[in-house]
């Protein structure tokens, strides 16, 4: 860890917008990424409201519930966001008349469908967008791997990671929405991670 990401790390690891702000003032090219989970209006909330027109990466699987694709059209519309969706190379159609149904964890050909589905649209996004400040929504509460995570750190290729609500508890980021008058989605699914308290690899690989 960088001697200022640590001091950075105690002084603002737990002002969400005060580390936004400082962030933002260390590149040129910051993107956002979401998944529509439940929570993911405050993170776009936060960060929109420092830099409207930031792009939000969204790595669309494909296998989304109804409830989700409603609530991302949703906040597009609320927030104004600046959504570029990242799809998968072949469609889910197309992938399921070949190979069946999104596999199970336990199945030997469920990484090569998280690849798939997930961090090769995000490898690709990041080759093409080449961000140099990257948010993310990710919270220590999550999964044992986030809980060691610091919300500022940097990749081997110099990206600057940020996670200002890595300290927050559902109670912190329920009533942000409340305060802001923010739609929530609960109806969520991930065919990457299937357990909640799971990684998919995306943020254990950046």
């Amino acid at each position: 860890m960088e001697p200022q990401l640590d001091v950075i790390n105690r002084e603002l690891g737990n002002d969400p917008e005060a580390l936004i702000r400082w962030a933002l003032d260390q590149g040129q090219r910051p993107i956002c990424t979401t998944n529509f989970r439940p929570f993911e209006a405050v993170i776009l909330h936060m960060v929109t409201r420092q830099q409207p027109d930031i792009p939000i990466v969204w790595m669309d699987s494909g296998y989304n519930t109804e409830a989700t694709y409603r609530f991302a059209d949703e906040l597009v519309q609320r927030l104004n966001l600046n959504l570029v969706s990242y799809l998968p190379r072949r469609s889910r159609a197309h992938r399921e008349a070949l190979e069946g149904p999104a596999p199970g964890i336990d199945e030997a050909r469920h990484e090569a469908f998280t690849r798939e589905v997930k961090l090769e649209p995000f490898e690709r996004a990041l080759r093409e967008m080449a961000p140099d400040v990257w948010f993310t929504a990710l919270r220590a509460e999550d999964t044992p791997e986030r809980a060691r995570m610091t919300p500022v750190s940097r990749n081997a290729d110099g990206l600057l990671k940020v996670s200002p609500l890595l300290h927050w508890t559902a109670r912190d980021l329920y009533r942000y929405l409340q305060d802001h008058d923010l739609p929530n989605n609960f109806d969520y699914f991930d065919p990457t991670k299937v357990e909640e308290k799971r990684e998919c690899g995306l943020h254990l690989q950046h």
